[in-house]
């Protein structure tokens, strides 16, 4: 009886510990808090995270863990592109936050009034239309969508209000070696590297690149002249 306990145990600790290599070396799962990705990520969604994407750093462990000992820099580490969706550490208050990556070290990023600029150039973009819809705490939003492409074959949709807001204009500022720049697609309502609360997200911070929406919690309430988004599972991020 004895053996067959410790033999239970063994295979527990086993079963655990196979799960733990698995979120810290292979993939993980990371649940959207926030407006700040809309429209293309929902207050709700579950996604699975690459953490071999970009290689591993420091702040690859789950569950909020730290290495006992210093590890500086990235493991086999690779080079994001531009346009992928990233989880990362806020390199100021230590939380999980995603993003999408706009710049690469050594770019140039401006935005003016609302237009984003890189390497001097504007990003084209295409209006698709304007709509309505409810914040999850509640107050309606009237936004323009926008279909941005950040390079060829790269193109997702971006949020801007219809009036002015912090973060519209930002002067053009370069992206320094081993740090990136990090933007929400619901422009007008993200905290990102266009804000000193943020600002640059150092290349050990990136902890997995987005890669689908495994299933959702979102749901809304069907209401005349506001958009309800509909629920999404096993959907792939561009």
């Amino acid at each position: 009886m004895l053996r067959q306990y410790r033999d239970y145990i063994s295979i527990v600790i086993l079963a655990l510990g196979f799960a733990f290599l698995f979120q810290a070396t292979a993939f993980a799962t990371f649940f959207i808090p926030s407006e700040s990705m809309l429209p293309t990520l929902q207050v709700g969604d579950r996604l699975t995270v690459s953490k071999y994407a970009y290689g591993w750093s420091r702040y690859s462990l789950p569950y909020n863990l730290e290495l006992p000992v210093s590890l500086n820099g990235r493991i086999l580490g690779r080079e994001p592109r531009r346009g992928d969706i990233v989880v990362f550490m806020h390199p100021q208050s230590g939380e999980r936050m995603i993003k999408r990556l706009i710049g690469l070290p050594g770019d140039t990023i401006a935005f003016r009034r609302g237009e984003l600029i890189l390497n001097g150039n504007a990003l084209p973009r295409r209006y698709v239309r304007t709509y309505r819809y409810r914040e999850y705490l509640g107050r309606i939003v009237e936004v323009d969508e926008f279909e941005e492409t950040v390079s060829p074959g790269q193109t997702y949709k971006v949020l801007l209000r219809s009036r002015p807001v912090p973060g519209r204009n930002m002067a053009e500022t370069k992206v320094p070696p081993g740090h990136y720049f990090m933007v929400g697609d619901n422009r007008d309502n993200s905290a990102d590297s266009r804000f000193a609360g943020m600002g640059m997200v150092p290349a050990e911070n990136l902890i997995g690149r987005a890669e689908v929406i495994l299933y959702s919690f979102y749901s809304c309430t069907e209401e005349q002249g506001v958009t309800c988004a509909g629920r999404r599972f096993g959907t792939l991020l561009e």
